[in-house]
């Protein structure tokens, strides 16, 4: 298959619709990463997105929506559920919600599950794709499946170039991590994925604190224990390298080398923004120099740095390869 890249143009945006018709699959920028967007109502466009990650098909995809009201035509949302996404949408949220009997998307999306994880990107580029195209888009993260994220449209090319039916020449992405998933218990609201939005300001719109406790199920995206990974493997709440390691480090520090800083200010949107780049700058590193490792200084957990501590532990996981080697 030949990959084409797309302008950031009007005609651009009506090339990627026509692909997008005909069940095929493109690249589009997110405030928060790339996304492999297909007909979220067409099986074999759906199937297609599946194909090219290597994604197994028990793991739901979020579907993209251009506003609230396409959400609710797609869902059966509860007050407070409409309260959040009239709160922080369009925005890095991500709802998990009931999905309605009447709904036409492909259950492959879904994964089978009679929910569906949706929300409304903040993206000039992607606002207006969904308005062109006129229905919901399936669009998880556009790499191969378990590896590192892409925020940039070279990214996407390193892993899906012939893979995928086009992409978005659209530059770096803003916030750089995924969003947040959100679902509820019942009536109690349940954290499944820190990302773009801080749980903190979910639970101040709400008013009430959010259970974070991990989800036992796959019931969301990005809930894969092993997830994001560079070729290379990560020592965690590292103060330093070791001779045989690049180093990824955090804040105001000396800096050491070979290696990177996520925000030498200690700035955790900075960081945010710069973990999958540097991520995958580091594992070239690592490559170029021969090493097999990166060394990964220690982030906060409050804000945005609890998102970025669970991109980095999925990171650091063991792989389905340590399985097999164990056999």
């Amino acid at each position: 298959m030949n990959t084409i890249m797309l302008s950031d143009t009007p005609r651009g945006v009506r090339a990627a619709v026509g692909i997008l018709r005909q069940g095929g699959t493109v690249a589009f920028p997110t405030e928060t990463v790339y996304g492999l967007g297909g007909d979220a109502t067409n099986d074999q466009a759906v199937a297609r997105i599946f194909a090219a990650k290597g994604r197994p098909s028990f793991n739901p995809l979020i579907v993209h929506v251009s506003d609230l009201a396409q959400a609710e035509a797609i869902t059966e949302m509860s007050s407070e559920a409409r309260a959040l996404g009239a709160a922080f949408w369009p925005g890095p949220l991500t709802l998990v919600l009931p999905r309605r009997a009447a709904s036409d998307l492909s259950e492959l999306a879904t994964a089978g599950l009679p929910t569906v994880a949706i929300r409304v990107p903040d993206h000039d580029l992607a606002r207006r794709l969904l308005g062109e195209f006129g229905g919901p888009l399936a669009a998880p993260s556009a790499n191969l499946s378990g590896r590192v994220s892409a925020t940039r449209p070279e990214h996407v090319m390193d892993g899906l170039d012939g893979r995928i039916s086009g992409v978005f020449d659209a530059g770096p992405t803003r916030v750089g991590l995924e969003s947040t998933i959100l679902a509820f218990d019942g009536d109690i609201p349940v954290l499944l994925r820190p990302g773009g939005l801080p749980v903190e300001a979910i639970a101040e719109a709400l008013g009430r604190p959010v259970d974070t406790r991990a989800a036992r199920h796959i019931t969301a995206p990005g809930q894969l224990a092993s997830h994001y990974a560079p070729r290379a493997r990560l020592r965690l709440e590292a103060s330093g390298p070791g001779p045989d390691e690049v180093w990824l480090g955090f804040g105001p520090v000396s800096v050491l080398r070979p290696g990177l800083n996520l925000s030498p200010s200690g700035d955790l949107m900075e960081a945010a923004a710069n973990l999958f780049a540097h991520l995958r700058a580091a594992d070239a590193l690592a490559t170029e120099t021969g090493v097999r490792r990166i060394a990964v200084a220690s982030v906060p957990r409050t804000g945005l740095g609890l998102a970025i501590n669970d991109r980095l532990e999925r990171a650091a996981a063991p792989r389905p390869e340590d399985y097999a080697a164990a056999l």
